[in-house]
């Protein structure tokens, strides 16, 4: 619901809030401009000894257009006790569309990772469908230790039905080569595994996480979740990533600001076999870098001969090369099995390798690449 706030007849401000909140109010605005009341003392408005109502301050940038207006936004200025007030209106039709999509799809499996976006599709499936939803983590070498552990929890903290099962992409010399299209192969097997379980468990539909910024990057998991006709809820309604963390945040999942972690073969560079040893040591370079520089992402990239490429936020590069913690680094990961150990000046970015795919082997393995919006 939208409440504008009128002076001389003029829009001042645009707010959005739950009508229900109505146990306790507060005037807004001044005298007989005067439009909008809220139940607490909100941190965008600020108070008037004189008139003794709430004013809003100074415009930041509009939910609506996403830029500076006339139109205030008061995104993420809210106390947390104001939980509904978060989430522009639009988000709020699109949340409604999520949960009638799902409802609508009969007994679901959800392809759930643990992540913020598979975790958002997870929780709507559970409050659309209740026992009709279970959702599934695949547990392999690839993945992050800690991860299953973490995606277990978080099921649990969802109250979805949850069922880990074994994947086998290692015994497919397709997904060991780690050509471009290794990403196809690792989901064909997972897709594969679940629509062997679906009869048993009595699964219509398989949805994953993917989103509207998934469309046009390097995704060839994409091409095996369109054979496997898997459905992608989140990127079918056009929901970003961005509204996706404001999604899990307003529903309450601890996950809502987790940063992305892509399975540990995304470290591998192109044309580097992939195998268990070079994950799990990616895994334990990784594990040793986050606590020893108080991290919480960064990337231990696997170049040829063993060679570790370190890529870490740009703010943290001078504390990575002070001499003792540059010693100790070193010492580790030689001692993990890397033989030399080189710093990316480009700090970290997400998908690095990915830059190295031609346009051409984008456009035939990434659905929407190439395609006009």
């Amino acid at each position: 619901m939208t409440f504008r706030l009128q002076r001389r007849g003029d829009p001042l401000a645009s707010i959005r809030c739950d009508s229900a909140l109505t146990n306790r109010v507060l005037p807004v605005g001044g005298g007989s401009d005067i439009g909008f009341y809220f139940t607490e003392p909100p941190i965008g408005l600020e108070h008037s000894p004189k008139t003794g109502t709430w004013h809003p301050v100074a415009p930041s940038f509009c939910v609506e257009c996403g830029e500076a207006c006339r139109f205030v936004s008061f995104e993420r200025r809210w106390p947390s006790h104001f939980g509904e007030l978060v989430v522009a209106e639009p988000l709020l039709h699109r949340t409604q569309a999520l949960l009638e999509l799902l409802s609508g799809l009969g007994r679901v499996g959800v392809a759930f990772s643990g992540g913020v976006d598979s975790a958002v599709v997870a929780a709507a499936a559970q409050r659309a469908l209740g026992a009709r939803a279970i959702a599934f983590t695949a547990a392999s070498p690839s993945l992050a230790a800690g991860e299953l552990e973490g995606a277990v929890a978080l099921a649990r903290h969802i109250g979805i039905r949850h069922q880990v099962i074994h994947t086998q992409e290692f015994a497919d010399p397709h997904y060991v080569r780690n050509s471009f299209d290794r990403c196809y192969f690792c989901k064909s097997e997972l897709y594969r595994r679940l629509l062997e379980l679906a009869p048993t468990l009595g699964i219509d539909v398989l949805v994953n996480g993917a989103n509207a910024d998934d469309r046009g990057d390097h995704r060839p998991g994409m091409v095996a979740a369109q054979e496997f006709a898997v459905r992608s809820p989140l990127l079918e309604l056009q929901i970003t990533k961005r509204e996706v963390r404001e999604i899990a945040r307003e529903w309450g999942l601890p996950v809502w600001d987790k940063p992305a972690s892509p399975c540990l073969a995304s470290r591998i560079a192109y044309g580097l076999e992939v195998t268990p040893e070079r994950v799990a040591r990616v895994d334990a370079a990784e594990r040793f870098l986050k606590e020893c520089l108080s991290l919480r992402e960064l990337r231990v990239r696997y170049e040829p001969n063993d060679l570790a490429r370190l890529e870490v936020p740009l703010e943290a590069l001078p504390r990575l090369l002070e001499p003792s913690l540059r010693e100790q680094i070193v010492s580790e990961l030689r001692r993990l099995g890397f033989r030399a150990v080189t710093v990316d000046l480009q700090g970290f970015r997400s998908g690095s390798f990915n830059d190295m795919v031609p346009v051409s082997e984008l456009r035939r393995l990434t659905p929407g690449v190439g395609e006009s919006s």
